[in-house]
Order: C-alpha cells, then sequence, then structure tokens
C-alpha cells in the first residue's frame, strides 16, 4: 500500500513593514487612557494618516487587551474579567467601533451645498439661539430645533469655526428663504466622502455605519415617515447616523488633499500604492473655503485647543448626545496639519462621557500634537 500523505515543505514568508509609528502610537493611547479614566469615558480611540499615500502613523484603541494573555489562556481570572468587561476591550473602535459623529460632519455637508450652488459662502444666516417651525399635527404649536448658543449672524467659514446648527439646519433642510439640500443630497455627498462604505483599510473587517434616510426610517420606525425635522437633525451629525474613526479620517484627508479620496492601511511602502478616487468636485476653491473655516475653528471657535506653538492645525469639533435623556456624549475631533501644507489627517473620538463634562478629545488632540513638535519633529515641520 502506498501512501497518499503529502507533506508540503514550510516556506519564510516576506518581511512586512508597518507604517505604524510605534512612539506615537503610545503617547495617543496614553492620553485617551488617561482622560477616560479622569473624567468619565468609556473608551475612546485615535488615528493619524498620511493624505498622500493614506499609510497610518497611529490607529489606537482604548480599552485594549493583552494577546499574549488570551493566547497562553493561563491566567484563567484576567481571561474571564476580559470577557464580562463592558467596556468590550476587544473592539477595535478605529475600524468596527460605530459611533454618532455629530458636528464633525458639517465640513462635508457644507461641501454638499457649495457642489449644489445652493448658498454663497458668504451668505449670513442669523442664528438667534434656535429655529421654530409651525406643527402640522398641533395648530398654534411650534417645533423648536435648537442652536447650543446663540451665534448672530454667520457665514459658512464662521458657521464651521462657532458650530451653529442653526446654519446647518438651513443649508441642510431648508428654513425661510435658504434652499437646503435635502437628505437625498446629503446622504449622496456623505457616501461621496467615504461615509457609510468600507474604507478598504488592511486590518481586517470594518464596520460600514448608518446614513439616515426616509428608507432606513420606515425600517427600523415601524413605517413612520421622514418629517424635516430629521433632516435637520442628521444634518448636525445626529439622528441615526453612525461613522467609524478610520472613516472621519479618510473623509477629513480629502479635504487636506482637496479631493482624492485615499485607502488607509498600515502597510509601509506598497508595492501597488492607490493613488486613490478623485472626487466628483469642479472648483478645487470650495476645498478652500472649507480649510478656511477649519483653520479659524481652531483660531477662534470650537477647537481652540489645537492652537499650539510650533504647528498651524485645521481642525472641527463634534459633540454628539446620546440615550433618550442625552446624558452622555461622544466627543471629537478632526482636522491635518501643518495647515499651509497638510501631510497628515487625524481623528480622535471619546467614547460615551457624561454630558457636563467639558473637556474632550480637542484636549487629547493638544497632548499629542504638543508632544509630537517637541518629539517627532519630522512630521511637523
Amino acid at each position: 500500500m502506498t501512501s497518499e500523505s503529502v507533506i508540503e515543505r514550510p516556506q519564510d514568508g516576506k518581511n512586512l513593514s508597518l507604517s505604524i509609528d510605534a512612539r506615537i502610537q503610545e503617547k495617543m493611547y496614553e492620553e485617551i487612557y488617561k482622560l477616560a479614566h479622569r473624567v468619565g469615558f468609556q473608551g475612546g480611540a485615535g488615528v493619524i494618516m498620511n493624505i498622500h499615500d493614506g499609510t497610518l502613523l497611529a490607529a489606537t484603541s482604548y480599552p485594549e487587551y493583552s494577546s499574549a494573555v488570551m493566547s497562553k489562556g493561563e491566567d484563567t481570572k484576567q481571561i474571564s474579567s476580559l470577557l464580562s468587561d463592558k467596556q468590550n476591550p476587544f473592539l477595535n473602535r478605529v475600524t468596527l467601533g460605530l459611533y454618532t459623529p455629530g458636528s464633525i460632519v458639517k465640513p462635508f455637508v457644507a461641501m454638499g451645498a457649495l457642489a449644489e450652488g445652493i448658498i454663497s459662502p458668504s451668505k449670513q444666516i442669523l442664528s438667534t439661539g434656535s429655529i421654530s417651525l409651525p406643527n402640522p399635527f398641533f395648530p398654534g404649536k411650534f417645533s423648536v430645533f435648537r442652536d447650543w448658543k446663540a451665534h448672530g449672524w454667520v457665514d459658512m467659514r464662521k458657521a464651521l469655526a462657532v458650530s451653529s446648527d442653526v446654519y446647518f439646519y438651513a443649508v441642510g433642510g431648508g428654513f425661510e428663504d435658504q434652499q437646503g439640500l435635502g437628505i437625498s443630497n446629503i446622504e449622496k455627498y456623505m457616501r461621496i466622502f467615504g461615509f457609510g462604505k468600507s474604507t478598504g483599510i488592511d486590518i481586517g473587517n470594518e464596520a460600514v455605519g448608518t446614513i439616515p434616510n426616509p428608507e432606513w426610517k420606515k425600517e427600523n420606525f415601524d413605517g413612520d415617515i421622514w418629517r424635516i425635522g430629521d433632516t435637520y437633525n442628521t444634518s448636525i451629525g445626529q439622528y441615526g447616523f453612525q461613522v467609524t474613526p478610520i472613516q472621519a479620517v479618510k473623509a477629513t484627508a480629502s479635504l487636506a488633499n482637496e479631493g482624492m479620496l485615499i485607502e488607509p492601511s498600515i502597510i509601509l511602502d506598497r508595492q501597488n500604492i492607490q493613488k486613490g478616487e478623485v472626487l466628483p468636485f469642479e472648483n478645487n476653491s470650495w476645498f478652500k473655503i472649507i480649510n478656511e473655516g477649519m483653520r479659524q475653528t481652531v483660531l477662534e471657535g470650537t477647537a481652540r485647543g489645537l492652537n499650539i506653538a510650533g504647528l498651524e492645525v485645521a481642525g472641527k469639533t463634534g459633540t454628539a448626545e446620546l440615550g433618550a435623556l442625552k446624558q452622555f456624549v461622544n466627543s471629537w475631533v478632526i482636522g491635518f496639519f501643518p495647515y499651509k501644507d497638510p501631510q497628515y489627517a487625524f481623528v480622535i473620538m471619546m467614547e460615551k462621557g457624561p454630558h457636563d463634562n467639558l473637556i474632550g478629545a480637542t484636549y487629547v488632540g493638544n497632548q499629542v500634537l504638543n508632544w509630537m513638535v517637541a518629539h517627532t519633529p519630522e512630521y511637523t515641520k
């Protein structure tokens, strides 16, 4: 009898060089960890991405677990603790974490408004702190949609800087004489920037998230119809909107490089680097307007914590309210640097912290970027 067994000798694989800079990765994790413990955030994530080739300098998810503990299987008590941990340390929040984005969507809504020609960037809209619409179900009563404060007259750049909800209600859904994008166009431009679909990153599975629309509402709310208030809330990144941090950094990079949507990767010196998808915007000056608004956000707006010495940063904050009672928030900041010659985009997300806390993702960004200026100047000059 002749054996039919076949033995294939093992072969050495090719060496693989990663783009992650361990120093920055460690610093970002440390700052997310410290703030989460200090304030009470459930978790967090941070990413820094080269806007020209998509390589990642850092991709941090907190909390995490020790793979050595799991592979050895000896410390059953610690393994049991990890498995029952409500903070979900096995979730890679960078690629699989789905989060309400809040106001970080506003630059992309603004780009859609410019592309559709519904508003001039110099047109001012008055924010008195809210807008009111007649309630069709209760004559004489009004539905009120609030801003987080009264901002006065704001044009597009200032609306981004101060994060005016009223401005984006009007631009997103329309109000008085201002035409709105409407939910179909909001969804269209969110998808153009890569939300609601895979980024193509080469580190395993991804979540794709949700861009709310009438079909989604009908399916998830027992056939209920879409209303103008749903459009308003979607236009400021609330309602059923969910995105991943890796989607957010990919989209932000396309603002910084003015129109290239590049696939993120942790592989250094990829042989077949994709140059990316050219976004369908006719006028590159639109990117300049958005980026000027994001720079103004850092100089005098909601991201002043990123106005650091030695590095010009452009950014946009987001605070997404969570829960029926809105007692929790996700805190976001996106941006890029150096402002005049962008090389890197970043996103930091702090997950599910107390609503009354005033310290969030921008603080982490401040600590990390200040540290990079001092310790890794090759990335900030």
